[in-house]
């Protein structure tokens, strides 16, 4: 007979793996896998047949959100990243999509222009990248040639926003033709958006900068625009208020996002993605605030994200912390982790040495529960 403990610990993780609602979806889970750059794309940006695989593999995740995928050529920053601005990228991931649909999957496609990050090898024509201000990142950008410093950008003129804008809406209507079940506006991890909105990355004098009303103008018009394809039930957005990823930062963050967070509120979003604290690293960043005001001031689904196991995503979809969870680096080596989670069974450990670049290694061969040695 189960002990009081251990009957409380099973009503807490009965909740992660209920079946949801989200917009017109019914999740068989709440548990999602989250974009993961993979850096597996073959010539011309197109996704790997293999990707096929990769994705069906984890169709069992109550939704996957497809690694970022650059909305333009100018959009991109990473060699053997995927696109989604021609026939033949549309393609290669109508493939994905129906066959992680023939497995009862859904998936949605991360929208993405990293802005600044990037490097002239990797732009058309050897360009510089654009920002919304001329200033150079510290770090590095990964090229065909290694690890090369990043440069300093060029800043975008204000007679560019509305081709900037049209990108999303390609790249919106193009996702549509690929048969995703949505769409996730990268807002996040100091790519373009974001750089928009932060006051260390955006000292535009014009109406995309200054005032907060300003910063988060080139945001809106794009969501005004990818709602405008999909509709809002359909389309989620991904932000990260307390990272300081892609050398980012804001001097007061608190008004930007909950200003930001009320505002979306008129598109009537599917779910709002949070990284919460520093992408990758800590949760408890120096100078933040409580991410949950805007958990209780956004009115769709609120997904949260950044190192969360089991027990923690269980007790945050019971304590009505989150509405989903997000999980990265566990889905690369557990493409069963919903069963794994479910069964309290070990995990596999992701190999870091194969999680950018290669083939099949470290991609498509992790192991199933009961898969033989």
């Amino acid at each position: 007979m189960p002990t009081s403990t251990q009957s409380t610990a099973a009503n807490l993780d009965s909740r992660l793996f209920e079946a949801v609602q989200l917009g017109p979806l019914r999740l068989p889970n709440r548990i999602v896998m989250a974009p993961l750059t993979r850096s597996r794309a073959l010539e011309g940006d197109v996704p790997s047949e293999l990707a096929i695989e990769y994705y069906t593999q984890r169709s069992t995740a109550g939704l996957i959100i497809a690694e970022a995928t650059q909305i333009s050529p100018q959009g991109k920053g990473y060699i053997l990243t995927p696109g989604i601005y021609n026939d033949s990228q549309v393609a290669a991931w109508k493939r994905i999509t129906d066959a992680v649909h023939a497995k009862g999957g859904h998936i949605f496609l991360q929208l993405w222009h990293v802005g600044r990050i990037s490097h002239p090898s990797i732009q058309p024509d050897g360009a510089l990248p654009v920002a919304p201000s001329a200033i150079k990142p510290e770090g590095q950008s990964y090229t065909a040639d290694g690890f090369v410093p990043m440069v300093t950008p060029r800043a975008l003129e204000t007679s560019e926003m509305a081709g900037l804008v049209e990108q999303y809406r390609t790249a919106a209507l193009n996702a549509k033709a690929a048969g995703f079940d949505g769409v996730e506006v990268h807002a996040a991890n100091g790519y373009l958006l974001d750089q928009f909105l932060r006051d260390k990355t955006n000292q535009r004098t014009d109406e995309y900068g200054g005032a907060i009303e300003n910063r988060v103008r080139l945001l809106l018009e794009v969501m005004t625009t990818v709602v405008d394809v999909w509709g809002g039930d359909r389309v989620g957005i991904r932000l990260s208020p307390l990272s300081k990823f892609g050398d980012i930062d804001d001097s007061n963050p608190e008004p930007l996002f909950t200003y930001l967070v009320e505002q979306l509120n008129a598109f009537k979003l599917a779910y709002l993605h949070v990284i919460e604290g520093d992408t990758g690293g800590t949760r408890e960043v120096a100078g933040g605030f409580d991410l949950q005001i805007l958990r209780r001031l956004f009115n769709g689904a609120y997904m949260a994200n950044n190192g969360y196991d089991k027990a923690m995503a269980s007790g945050a979809i019971a304590s009505e912390h989150a509405d989903l969870i997000c999980f990265g680096r566990p889905f690369i080596g557990n493409p069963d982790l919903v069963e794994r989670m479910r069964t309290n069974a070990p995990l596999n450990e992701a190999d870091p040495a194969t999680m950018y670049g290669g083939g099949a290694g470290g991609y498509i061969d992790y192991p199933f529960l009961g898969a033989k040695k």
